[in-house]
């Protein structure tokens, strides 16, 4: 705006308002993104999250609240992203041998406890064989919780898949759901993944640090989370780290049997 001129002061006042108005309203509008870019949603939109520890305890009795009108349809968690059709493959070794494991997002939902949930093939193969496929459900609630709802484990036995004892789904036998993901994870938070005491599905998490930098063969993250896993009816214990805008990154045991795999590739 031009600032000569002394007959139009009342004018240029005027106008400097508007000015300043439309500026306010510009950085009102901007300030909420995130990434960078235009399609993303404000984090001001988004319910505060309560803590996955309070959301999914790990001690006292276990009753998770859910309230399938609190769910949306898309897994969008940064730390946890699952978009249809999105593969994520990873390499590795269990004890001596070299494996590989295969993650696919599949273009179908399966309604669970009226939450509708994603579905994700996981397959582990040896020698190109497959010896193990999960079909995995997940869903998000509104504060960009990731809760794990339930899965169908077959496992190779005498030649054939055959179901494995930890299969489980949310409300079938006991069967509850636990947090895969937080909506924002911090140090020292902990809470369960998954609850199915029959079968004997009892695994749970904590969130132990963000690294500086981490590389697997599908590319080098900063600002990298950690977390650990195990089950109370397991020896062993496994570390994760996630990278956020990609998901998983690598995971690994480090008290136990030798196994370890890194993320090689994602397709799309």
């Amino acid at each position: 705006m031009s600032t000569h001129g002394t007959d139009n002061t009342s004018r240029q006042v005027t106008l400097g308002v508007a000015c300043a108005a439309a500026l306010c309203l510009l950085a009102t509008g901007c300030s909420g993104r995130t990434g960078g870019t235009g399609g993303e949603a404000s984090p001001s939109a988004r319910p505060s999250p309560t803590s996955a520890s309070a959301l999914a305890p790990l001690h006292g009795t276990y009753s998770p609240k859910i309230d399938p009108s609190n769910f949306v349809r898309v897994v969008d968690n940064p730390y946890w992203p699952l978009p249809a059709g999105n593969g994520y493959h990873f390499k590795g070794v269990r004890g001596t041998t070299p494996q590989t494991d295969d993650e696919i997002v599949l273009h179908r939902t399966k309604q669970i406890g009226g939450v509708t949930s994603t579905v994700v093939r996981d397959t582990v193969s040896e020698h190109g064989h497959a010896v193990e496929r999960t079909f995995d459900y997940y869903a998000q609630d509104k504060q960009g919780n990731v809760w794990y709802m339930g899965e169908d484990s077959l496992e190779l036995k005498n030649g054939h898949m055959a179901r494995a004892s930890d299969s489980w789904l949310t409300g079938i036998n006991g069967a509850k759901p636990g947090i895969i993901m937080p909506a924002a994870p911090q140090p020292g938070e902990a809470y369960r993944q998954e609850y199915y005491p029959p079968g004997e599905a009892l695994d749970q998490a904590r969130v132990l640090r963000f690294d500086k930098h981490d590389t697997v063969p599908y590319g080098t993250y900063s600002h990298v989370l950690v977390t650990s896993e195990r089950s109370p009816l397991e020896p062993q214990t496994e570390q994760k780290y996630y990278a956020s805008g990609v998901g998983e990154l690598a995971e690994r045991v480090v008290k136990g049997h030798h196994e370890a795999f890194k993320l090689v590739r994602v397709t799309h």
